[in-house]
C-alpha cells in the first residue's frame, strides 16, 4: 500500500514520464525526420535552434523524472521501480554519449547519414521510455488496487 507521500511522488514520476513518452514520439516521428527537408542554406541555424529549444522542454521534465524516479527508489525498493530506473539510466546514458554528439556534429552542416543514424537509434529510446511508461502504469495499477 502506498503512503500520501509515495502516492504524490508516483503521480508526479508517472507524470513526467508519459510527458517525456509523448515528446519522444513526437521527436522520433516528425521532428527528427524532418531535419532531412530543412535546406542547407539554413540548417546550422536549424540544428542551433533546435538544440537551445528542445532543452527548454525535455531538461526540466527529465530531472523531475530523474529525481521522483530516485526518491521512489529510496522509499521502496520494488524490482520493477528498480528495472524503470536502469531503463532510465540507459535512457540518459544514450543521449550523453551519443546524442549530444550527434547534434554537435549536425551544428556543422547537414549530413543525410547522419540523420538516418539518429532516427535509426533515436528508436532504442523511444521504445525504452515507452516500457518504462508500461513498467510505471502497471506498478501504479498493482499500488493503486491495493489501497
Amino acid at each position: 500500500m502506498l503512503y500520501d507521500h509515495q502516492f504524490i511522488l508516483l503521480l508526479i514520476h508517472l507524470i513526467s514520464t508519459s510527458l517525456m513518452v509523448g515528446i519522444i514520439w513526437v521527436i522520433q516521428v516528425v521532428h527528427y525526420p524532418s531535419f532531412h527537408f530543412i535546406g542547407n542554406s539554413r540548417y546550422i541555424s536549424f540544428q542551433k535552434f533546435h538544440m537551445e529549444r528542445i532543452s527548454y522542454i525535455v531538461i526540466p521534465v527529465m530531472l523531475v523524472e530523474s529525481i521522483s524516479g530516485f526518491l521512489l527508489i529510496y522509499d521502496e525498493l520494488n524490482p520493477i521501480l528498480l528495472i524503470s530506473m536502469v531503463l532510465l539510466l540507459s535512457i540518459w546514458m544514450l543521449t550523453a554519449f551519443f546524442f549530444a554528439s550527434v547534434h554537435q556534429k549536425l551544428v556543422s552542416g547537414y549530413e543525410e547519414e547522419t540523420v538516418r543514424k539518429l532516427v535509426k537509434i533515436n528508436w532504442i529510446r523511444t521504445a525504452l521510455w515507452t516500457l518504462r511508461l508500461v513498467l510505471l502504469i502497471i506498478y501504479f495499477t498493482e499500488n493503486f488496487n491495493n489501497a
